[in-house]
């Protein structure tokens, strides 16, 4: 039997500037990029790099994108989040609902402490990542390692992967139905999913293939031919390889092909940020209608109902 005052689920985000500016913008990138899960390069030779070079010339530059997607209440990765976990507070009204940021506020170990504090003795983590990777799910996965050993009398649970998870996929199908059912079909759907370097997949992160399950599990849902679908990655930094096909120059290729209305979800996100909105719904479409084709953006889950009883069930699972 659940207890409310002693259960918990913290859903856990990867993380954003508190403002849309330089400085914030510089904090929250030089939190991030000196994760070891994120970037593998020993701090001798790469904090120096960050500092010197590339947090001066990415805050300016990543302070104006963020000011174009930001919201009257905040960033839009915050109030979504925010969002959703009300949203799951209202179905699981026997646990306490909390959300968190891997990097940036609220931050996950003041998170964990706070519930701890407030005689939580057993806690479900769930990152918003449904798609496992040491990259992110194994960098939540270290930070509660490490508030384990000093807290060992609470029991905590780490939801790793939902990526074929039937409650999500149907959130997911049922999602791109209703907006079809507004907005039309258009003549391809394509999934876009955020990229990592292909060096840490070829090392044995899974995130290449759970993608991949993700995006036929949608499409399977939808009834979708081989040929009414396709992924690729998005949101590649530096010079390295990345995971392919990138999105862009695919949906560029379909546009020469005469493919004239493409529908794009990113199904690799829980809430819409500045890589939906800005890079994918903004960015993509710019260039694919200087290309003659319009590209439709179809917008995350967000606080959908749908959402959160999917998630709920994965808590409850863990709960159980």
């Amino acid at each position: 039997m659940l207890n409310a005052p002693q259960t918990a689920v913290l859903a856990v985000n990867l993380g954003t500037p508190d403002t849309p500016t330089a400085p914030a913008v510089r904090r929250y990138l030089a939190e991030f990029l000196s994760d070891k899960r994120v970037v593998a390069i020993p701090a001798l030779l790469w904090k120096p790099l960050l500092y010197g070079l590339i947090l001066p010339l990415r805050g300016p530059r990543s302070a104006e994108k963020y000011a174009q997607v930001w919201l009257p209440e905040g960033s839009p990765l915050a109030v979504y989040t925010q969002r959703l976990a009300a949203a799951m507070q209202r179905e699981l009204p026997q646990a306490q609902v909390r959300w968190a940021m891997r990097y940036g506020q609220p931050a996950l170990q003041p998170a964990l402490d706070a519930l701890a504090a407030g005689g939580v003795r057993r806690i479900v983590l769930l990152p918003l990542y449904p798609q496992y990777s040491t990259t992110t799910t194994a960098s939540i996965e270290d930070k509660l390692a490490d508030w384990q050993a000093r807290n060992p009398r609470i029991e905590a649970r780490l939801v790793k992967d939902y990526a074929t998870d039937p409650g999500w996929v149907e959130a997911m199908a049922a999602s791109i139905r209703q907006w079809w059912q507004q907005h039309g079909r258009g003549d391809k759907l394509v999934f876009s999913f955020h990229g990592i370097p292909q060096r840490v997949a070829n090392n044995g992160d899974p995130y290449p293939q759970r993608c991949e399950a993700s995006a036929r599990a949608i499409a399977a849902a939808l009834a979708l031919g081989e040929d009414d679908w396709a992924m690729g990655y998005q949101s590649r930094f530096g010079k390295e390889k990345w995971l392919q096909p990138y999105v862009e120059p695919m949906l560029w290729a379909m546009a020469d092909r005469g493919v004239k209305r493409i529908d794009v979800a990113c199904p690799g996100f829980a809430t819409d940020c500045l890589e939906t909105l800005e890079e994918v719904a903004i960015g993509f479409t710019a260039t694919l209608a200087a290309r003659g084709t319009q590209m439709r953006y179809i917008p995350c889950l967000n606080d959908s109902p749908d959402h959160a009883r999917a998630l709920v069930a994965l808590a409850a699972d863990q709960l159980a």
